[in-house]
């Protein structure tokens, strides 16, 4: 049995940020996580996509992040049960909660936070003819790990969203030639991102294809072909290309969570934005899995909801003790 003060489910960017709050209150942290190393889907997925909207930070890749977000909660000597996903959550007497994975560890916790993204996901695959086919290696990827596979390579990516404009940004100075294609004329993504993309196009470092969709692709043991069909004019076009990434975000499912008797709205886990806590008493739900008015899922907001949070559960776990804030500006880490 391990034992610790607060569990955490989940080991993504917003819960190893949460480490270091409930550290500075003396709390020590546990991390569950399905994955097989911390970082969520910032190492999983995209490790070396740059992150542009970090305090402090005008660029940081994915993984970078990750690595100093561990750094920073290393003084709090945080544990990690890693490749094992939470099964059940079960409440002892008032109070403490034991968790249970898939692989039978159980975790004894006084608080548990749910910081699980998006829970288990899948890439949506559009319908397009032949795209099976070319998976597992062969030219379809729904993810980018490693954007040096692509140097000097020809890539087609598809989508509206932050992804599809980032990684086009980023990958306009690696692929020999890159074309974006999106089926509307107007993107999904940040405003700065949707000009840097319009301007690589009118630069011609990119080809631009809107209002267009993938027809069909094409190829030997590997693909060779995409075909485009513009929807306003039917014009169909041919590119040759060695990649198509299809970026149309993820299918998050919330799996076992769902059993847990939360409050749960649309794959997500409502909760009270005083403190980030759930109709559970002593559970709170912190970043992505979490919602309510307003909602943004961005890191930045995650981060905050962990920083309340903690501050709720000393007070859950130490009822009647009073806490004075101390400032790190002020005492410095190590005095905490």
């Amino acid at each position: 049995m391990i034992t610790t003060d607060i569990a955490i489910v989940g080991a993504g960017p917003v819960a190893l940020f949460a480490i270091f709050e409930a550290g500075l209150l003396k709390m020590r942290c546990h991390l569950i996580d399905y994955l097989p190393q911390p970082g969520g889907q910032l190492s999983e997925i995209y490790p070396k996509k740059p992150i542009y909207d970090i305090p402090g930070f005008p660029s940081v890749l994915a993984q970078e992040l990750v690595d100093n977000l561990l750094k920073q909660a290393e003084p709090f000597s945080p544990t990690f049960t890693l490749g094992e996903r939470i099964e059940s959550l079960d409440k002892i007497g008032e109070k403490d909660f034991i968790l249970t994975t898939n692989l039978g560890t159980k975790v004894s916790a006084k608080a548990v936070v749910i910081a699980g993204g998006l829970g288990c996901f899948e890439p949506r695959k559009p319908e397009v003819e032949g795209l099976s086919r070319f998976e597992n290696g062969k030219g379809v990827n729904y993810m980018i790990l490693d954007p040096e596979k692509y140097r000097g390579q020809k890539m087609v990516i598809a989508g509206g969203g932050d992804s599809a404009l980032d990684w086009t940004i980023f990958l306009s100075e690696v692929c020999s030639e890159l074309t974006l294609v999106h089926r509307s004329e107007s993107f999904r993504g940040a405003p700065d991102s949707v000009n840097k993309v319009l301007k690589l196009a009118e630069e011609g470092k990119i080809k631009l294809h809107l209002n267009t969709n993938i027809l069909h692709i094409d190829g030997g043991d590997r693909l060779e072909t995409v075909v485009l069909k513009n929807t306003k004019t039917n014009e169909e076009t041919s590119i040759h290309s060695d990649y198509l990434i299809p970026l149309f975000g993820l299918s998050p499912k919330l799996g076992p969570i769902e059993k847990w008797g939360l409050n749960i709205d649309k794959n997500a886990i409502e909760v009270n934005t005083d403190d980030y806590s759930t109709n559970i008493e002593g559970v709170y739900a912190i970043g992505d899995i979490n919602t309510y008015k307003n909602k943004l899922k961005l890191i930045l907001c995650g981060f905050h909801e962990a920083a309340l949070m903690a501050h709720s559960a000393y007070k859950y776990i130490n009822p009647g003790i009073k806490y004075t804030m101390k400032y790190t500006t002020v005492n410095g880490v190590n005095s905490f």
